[in-house]
């Protein structure tokens, strides 16, 4: 089981419908996993026939006295570049040379990655001088590809605070204190990332720019995506992709949350210098640096979603797909997840298959840090819930599960949790105040006080977050 507590969140102590609905939602979100994991999504995208390698089925020659480069970065890159090495090892091409950035915890032990691909284990989300070196040390690998070569960026979520190289002028201490001030503020993903696109070095397209200095070589990039709408420039700040910010939504973002004046001199002389046009925009649709680009999205929730639908539907669920971009902040949408529930189990009726509905999510919550607990998002969002959930209203059986599908959210060690008509329960016995731990942004602690985090450690995988809303019949 990719699940650790398993028996735990199943266990014969709880009532027999409770610990069966339990086993099929744990069991469907490890088949989610399962469906994004990079091993699966590279394989189901990449193949190599003799002198081709094809992606999506375009293909791209492989000259004979050809090297392959492989470089990237991210929470999935170690898994994806372990199946493009097994790929080229299958097909007998063995003149490829890499190094690549991923996060420090994560364990390789079960790639067989070769000492061909270097592994820099870098800190995330806050960046350190392990990245740095890393990235350096990237761009001085592509240095030596030649026209005939190929070079493999490989590209996941993470990869915007494990590829930082930031702007002459802006020391490492400050690049830590804008990401941590960024990460606490409540902005989404986009935003964050069209501040980090202009302090880079290589985020917004500029590695595509770097390279094309540098070599001839096509570069290929194979990206999985953590962000809504799977914009390819927002994926760990579009390093190969035209960008389509400015540095004035920079300066529109940080004064949105009040950061302006709080974020280090080096980081707002850099966005002025920008705003005076004395340093270059990041390059823009139709540049010339992008001629010899090639993008692929290879997987996103969207393949997790497919899986689980397919299924639901033969476990006789009727599944709805009820939002893919489920945003703002966790502990608003959890008080309108209760209502929309609530809302939902009105209309329980008819046959045993009818009445069997699961409601699907997926998208990446926010919270604005107040307190000093542990949690994260999707924690967040579910002790919200159960705060605006009234227990009189509550007359039909249900589950909620929310997950990070990275396996580790926020600060605690839990991917998310569950929440069910058992949990609410055992909240109200223990006479818990939900509000107190919202105050303190507190969420891990709550859900172990009533046995319900979902640890699974590091998954290797790295897409949008799933919520799958249960509700089974009436009680």
């Amino acid at each position: 089981m990719i699940i650790k507590n398993y028996d735990e969140l199943v266990s014969d102590n709880l009532e027999n419908k409770t610990r069966e609905l339990r086993k099929i939602g744990l069991k469907t979100l490890e088949l989610a996993i399962n469906a994004v994991k990079p091993s699966h999504l590279l394989r189901k995208s990449v193949n190599i026939y003799n002198q081709q390698i094809c992606i999506k089925e375009k293909p791209y020659n492989i000259e004979k006295e050809a090297i392959i480069y492989i470089i990237g970065a991210g929470k999935a890159t170690a898994e994806m570049a372990a199946s493009l090495e097994l790929l080229l090892n299958e097909a007998n091409h063995t003149s490829y040379k890499g190094i690549i950035n991923i996060p420090e915890g994560l364990s390789v032990e079960n790639l067989e990655l070769s000492s061909k691909i270097k592994i820099v284990h870098a800190r995330h989300p806050v960046p350190n001088l392990k990245g740095v070196e890393g990235t350096k040390q990237m761009l001085k690998l592509i240095e030596q590809a030649k026209a005939r070569d190929l070079v493999f960026c490989l590209i996941s979520g993470g990869g915007s605070a494990l590829l930082p190289l930031p702007k002459e002028g802006i020391p490492l201490k400050d690049l830590q204190k804008l990401n941590s001030l960024l990460l606490s503020s409540g902005a989404n993903i986009h935003e964050i990332n069209a501040i980090r696109k202009h302090i880079s070095y290589i985020k917004g397209g500029n590695l595509a720019k770097v390279l094309r200095q540098l070599s001839e070589a096509p570069l290929i990039s194979l990206i999985i995506s953590d962000v809504i709408g799977d914009d390819l420039d927002s994926i760990a700040s579009g390093p190969t992709v035209p960008d389509s910010t400015t540095f004035q939504d920079s300066l529109s973002v940080l004064k949105k949350y009040n950061l302006w004046e709080k974020i280090p001199p080096s980081v707002s002389k850099t966005i002025n210098k920008g705003l005076s046009h004395e340093l270059q925009e990041t390059p823009k649709p139709g540049d010339p640096c992008f001629k010899k680009v090639h993008n692929y999205l290879i997987g996103s929730v969207t393949d997790a979603v497919e899986a689980v639908q397919s299924h639901l539907q033969v476990k006789d669920f009727h599944t709805t797909y009820f939002s893919n971009e489920i945003k703002g902040e966790a502990k608003k949408f959890g008080q309108f997840l209760s209502q929309f529930l609530r809302e939902r189990s009105k209309h329980i009726e008819g046959t045993d298959s009818e009445r069997r509905k699961v409601y699907i999510g997926s998208g990446e919550l926010t919270v604005t840090l107040h307190g000093n607990g542990v949690g994260g998002r999707n924690q967040e969002m579910l002790l919200s819930f159960i705060d605006a959930l009234p227990r009189k209203d509550i007359n039909f059986r249900f589950l909620v599960l929310g997950a990070n599908l990275d396996g580790i959210e926020g600060n605690s060690e839990a991917m998310g949790a569950l929440v069910d008509n058992e949990i609410v329960n055992e909240t109200y016995k223990q006479e818990i105040d939900t509000s107190k731990y919202l105050r303190n942004n507190d969420s891990n602690r709550f859900f172990q006080k009533v046995h319900s985090p979902i640890l699974t450690g590091y998954t290797g995988c790295n897409v949008n977050d799933l919520l799958l809303c249960f509700i089974a019949d009436k009680i």
